[in-house]
């Protein structure tokens, strides 16, 4: 191995004591390729199998904790009956020796009434997501926030007794949890909504839930982590200011680790042009060292991966790295980082093992991955 990629091969140890193998985690990447009923399909495991060999932890696809909050061929925690199929994805990924983590969420207003039975989506509010095909979510009653709030406390219960090593709060990515923390998404006039310290209730009290849940069902030291999206774009939208708020109160959290999710590990704000800090470091400096932090965005290359590892987090997530090449982390350790797969070739499909319908994903998203037509 070239010793310029020694870090990334060094156990780390969690808060709660609960160690991995080295600094390189598999991000959660949507596979759309469940069962209807939400249940694993053979597929998703040959998917998880292939890539987990040597990965320290691995990140899950999103599973909804509401039938109502699925987007089609997502993951399912969102009844007991889920319990086997999931213990079965946590088995796949722990065979190799990584930590499984079960990210959970609701789709909220990113949705479509099509996948959730022709039901009208829910949100924070009845605004519509500002993209040409979006609907228009009715907002959540009291009763509703409420009880979504338990529901992500048994999809973390559901984890637990599947036998994951820890579940993610899904923060991020526009779905229902940013919604509510987002003056776009939220305008709501009660306790729920207005202030900013009204929008970072439904976070907060979802990550109360979900602790309060494992300290009552965990047996073992249970990874606990939250996923947040720094910044919109949108107007009103959340700027990083606001971000750096609700930190500090998750800080407060006793979570293990918190998931920065960028479009570039390295970028800088999206809203605030003359400010060249990259985001990951301006949020690093803002929570000292109490807490780790996972970066994510475009990490490609080992030294890429350095690179990230230097801004001072002790993790960094690859995502298409693995779906490209599957081989990532055993290439780099053997001193063979040249022979990394960067494009997909159609004689490729075989031994990457990407399910169909994931493959018609990235197809519609043009760029998203490197292809090649030539064998």
């Amino acid at each position: 191995m070239n010793k310029s990629y020694t870090k990334l091969f060094e156990p780390y140890t969690f808060p709660n004591g609960v160690s991995v193998n080295n600094r390189v985690v598999m991000a959660p990447m949507t596979t759309q390729s469940s069962f209807e009923n939400g249940m694993v399909t053979t597929d998703e495991h040959n998917y998880y199998k292939r890539r987990t060999n040597g990965v320290g932890l691995v990140i899950t696809s999103c599973a909804h904790v509401m039938n109502n909050g699925r987007f089609p061929g997502s993951l399912s925690a969102a009844s007991d009956e889920h319990i086997p199929s999931l213990t079965k994805l946590a088995d796949t990924i722990k065979a190799s020796g990584s930590k499984a983590i079960l990210q959970i969420f609701h789709v909220g207003r990113m949705g479509t009434s099509a996948s959730i039975g022709g039901e009208q989506l829910v949100s924070a509010s009845p605004e519509s997501a500002l993209r040409d095909d979006a609907e228009k979510p009715r907002e959540l009653t009291l009763g509703e926030v409420s009880e979504m709030v338990k529901a992500f406390g048994q999809a973390a219960r559901r984890a637990i007794l599947a036998g994951f090593d820890g579940v993610e709060i899904h923060g991020a990515n526009t779905y229902l949890i940013q919604q509510f923390f987002s003056p776009h998404s939220n305008r709501r006039n009660d306790e729920w909504g207005g202030s900013l310290s009204n929008r970072m209730r439904f976070p907060l009290e979802v990550t109360r839930e979900v602790k309060a849940t494992i300290e009552k069902y965990a047996k073992n030291p249970f990874i606990f982590g939250y996923r947040i999206s720094p910044e919109e774009i949108e107007e009103p939208g959340i700027t990083l200011e606001q971000t750096l708020q609700l930190l500090t109160a998750l800080k407060k959290e006793n979570l293990d680790y918190i998931h920065i999710s960028l479009g570039h590990f390295m970028q800088s704000s999206l809203r605030d042009k003359e400010d060249s800090t990259p985001v990951i470091q301006t949020i690093k400096r803002h929570l000292g060292e109490d807490i780790p932090l996972i970066t994510v965005g475009q990490i490609k290359t080992p030294d890429e991966a350095i690179k990230a590892l230097n801004t001072g987090v002790p993790l960094v997530a690859l995502g298409r790295a693995l779906l490209v090449e599957p081989d990532w982390i055993e290439k780099v350790s053997n001193g063979d980082e040249s022979l990394i797969r960067t494009e997909i070739k159609s004689n490729d499909w075989d031994d990457l093992t990407l399910p169909d319908a994931m493959w018609e994903y990235v197809q519609s998203r043009p760029g998203w991955l490197p292809f090649s037509t030539l064998d």
